[in-house]
């Protein structure tokens, strides 16, 4: 026995009956969710006076393009706004959940509602998931202009997206929130009724801790400022405790493979460089706490302790490998000490990259010149018949010349007199600078003496 299906009245009514329930129950971050420009908070490069994307929405001219930022940022809802503002339909899907099918679904249902002069806005969550085919796909349909593609992702586009898509994107940058950003944000929701008018209110102390604990990231505040309130009496005030028993362990947006892994490292290698022991165990801290695999840091204090720091202070590479086996010996948690020690000692070791200037200069110019055969008298003469060969011939044995240093150039012929390594007058490496400057005014090696071109 088949049903009757209620008439449309009915079926409205309960529809807007259940959009008001889900609002009433969707979380603090979703109620609060900007519905205009004017009500966005952030990113003024984009939404200020003179901002592209601001521009852009008023004059219904906007382009399919990639929000690239952490997250909290206001991806999806600038997606939105602008769906919303430019009066055209809006379509979402999550590229970790959405099939090809998906896809040309969303294509079918653009063509049928441009042809009544409706736009529609596609807004692609986490577009770098996207597989080769996948974006293929949504090449024909941006670049004919059937869907305003807005893509969003935390990853950084030129790597994760393929060069034909992103080509017809604009890429547009979004930043964290500030401080300034996040308090504007909290104290909106508790003064919305949308929010939490009359529910709570927060002291200076509970309002600095819980916008220190968001990070820039504003689902993240609102999210921490609804659990806190959870706990708490209608009209009660909330204090920085409720606001660290709401929050627990701190949440840290890190992706071995993503930006954050390289921002972070890239940071991290360059507070060692920059002499900035406080910097480079900040960020070391970050690494670990995010999880970051102990060796592979290991492994970056060595390289560095070679690269920047090298024969200014030898002892670098010796306590940097020292670190790595202790971190093999060791492990975590105890190891990140012995990463500390030998942080602190290379950040503040005198630094020169004189050696690694001088091996990219002798690698560039084997790359240009190809690699040149040593002199008959430093090849191997212990094979048969290899003397035969005039191999040996005429070699001098150092420990018989004075000081146990020969007064002749070693290089192969034509390079005579060339010079890779250029040693600082920094730390240690200062007396190798004079030890070499003496023996380089030698008279065998001062003949036609010469830099090797710059690399």
């Amino acid at each position: 026995m088949s049903r009757e299906r209620p008439p449309p009245q009915d079926t409205d009514l309960l529809s807007g009956l259940v959009e008001e329930r889900r609002r009433e129950t969707a979380p603090l971050a979703a109620r609060m969710r900007p519905t205009t420009l004017d009500e966005v908070v952030g990113q003024a490069a984009l939404l200020g006076p003179d901002g592209f994307l601001r521009a852009a929405v008023a004059e219904d001219r906007v382009p399919s393009m990639v929000l690239y930022g952490p997250p909290g940022t206001g991806k999806t809802t600038l997606a939105q706004v602008i769906a919303t503002t430019t009066a055209s339909a809006f379509e979402d899907l999550t590229a970790t959940s959405a099939s090809l099918a998906d896809v040309r679904a969303v294509m079918t249902r653009a063509r049928d509602r441009l042809a009544g002069g409706v736009r529609t806005v596609l807004f692609l969550d986490e577009i770098h998931r996207f597989n080769k085919a996948q974006q293929d796909a949504l090449l024909p349909v941006v670049e004919d202009g059937l869907v305003t593609l807005i893509g969003a992702t935390t990853e950084n586009p030129y790597y994760e997206i393929n060069a034909a898509l992103i080509s017809r994107l604009r890429v547009l940058i979004l930043e964290s929130l500030s401080d300034e950003d996040l308090g504007t944000l909290v104290d909106r929701a508790l003064l919305d009724e949308r929010g939490l008018r009359g529910r709570v209110t927060l002291d200076p102390d509970a309002r600095a801790a819980l916008i220190g604990r968001a990070g820039g990231d504003a689902r993240a505040a609102l999210n921490l400022l609804e659990h806190a309130a959870a706990g708490t009496a209608d009209g009660g005030t909330l204090g920085p405790d409720a606001i660290r028993a709401a929050g627990g362990g701190r949440t840290i947006v890190y992706d071995r493979d993503g930006d954050a892994h390289y921002d972070t490292i890239s940071a991290y290698i360059k507070s060692l460089r920059g002499s900035d022991p406080d910097a480079a165990i900040y960020y070391l801290g970050v690494m670990l706490a995010s999880g970051e695999d102990p060796k592979y840091i290991a492994r970056r204090l060595i390289v560095q302790a070679s690269e920047d720091v090298g024969n200014a202070d030898p002892r670098a590479l010796s306590v940097a490998v020292a670190a790595a086996r202790a971190v093999e010996f060791v492990g975590l948690p105890e190891a990140r000490i012995n990463l500390a020690q030998a942080t602190a000692y290379v950040a503040l070791a005198p630094k020169s990259n004189a050696a690694y200037r001088a091996i990219d200069r002798a690698l560039e110019t084997i790359e240009r010149e190809g690699p040149r055969r040593p002199p008959l008298s430093l090849r191997d003469s212990s094979r048969p018949n290899a003397r035969h060969l005039g191999h040996g011939e005429g070699y001098s044995y150092p420990h018989d010349a004075p000081d146990a240093v020969l007064d002749e150039s070693l290089l192969p012929e034509g390079l005579e007199g060339t010079v890779f390594y250029e040693p600082t007058d920094r730390g240690p490496e200062g007396e190798l600078a004079a030890r070499l400057r003496r023996l380089r005014g030698g008279a065998g090696n001062a003949a036609g003496a010469k830099p090797a071109e710059p690399f």
